[in-house]
């Protein structure tokens, strides 16, 4: 069927059809052109050297060489020398004799650590500002005094 036979109304739907591309195309365009508009360094941000967002490239005159060999990707394995001293000395900062339970604090890392009568091996009775000898193992509480010694 020949354009000269169409009637009207199939007229008038393939121009609203054309006429709707054309918009489509315009504003595909239109967002392309805002789009190599929009400064894309606005959006880049850098970190310096302290950590510290910025807007300002680095400096590539202050860049430092780093070797791959320097590098540790896992947790470096510690020598048996620097295996910390299992036995610490504190004081007993509170002892509750009829209970038979107290607290030492622990003279390095000041911390208080829990401590029964069941783990004192010496017969005397713990007394406040008693100065001791122990290990730290983790109960289900927290750090508990074991191997309890009086230091003379």
């Amino acid at each position: 069927m020949g354009r000269s036979q169409e009637t009207f109304h199939k007229k008038e739907v393939r121009n609203k059809k054309e006429k709707k591309k054309r918009e489509k195309e315009a504003k595909r365009l239109a967002k392309k052109e805002r789009e190599k508009s929009s400064n894309l360094d606005d959006m880049i941000a850098y970190v310096d050297e302290f950590g510290m967002i910025t807007s300002t490239p680095p400096d590539p005159n202050q860049k430092q060489e780093v070797k791959k060999e320097n590098i540790e990707i896992s947790i470096p394995k510690q020598d048996s020398a620097e295996a910390p001293d299992p036995v610490r000395k504190g004081t007993v900062t509170f002892f509750n004799e009829s209970k038979g339970f107290g607290f030492i604090k622990d003279s390095e890392t000041k911390e208080s650590v829990f401590v029964h009568v069941k783990n004192v091996l010496d017969e005397d009775e713990l007394r406040e500002n008693d100065v001791v000898s122990f290990e730290v193992e983790m109960g289900e509480k927290g750090p508990i005094a074991t191997q309890v010694r009086l230091v003379r």
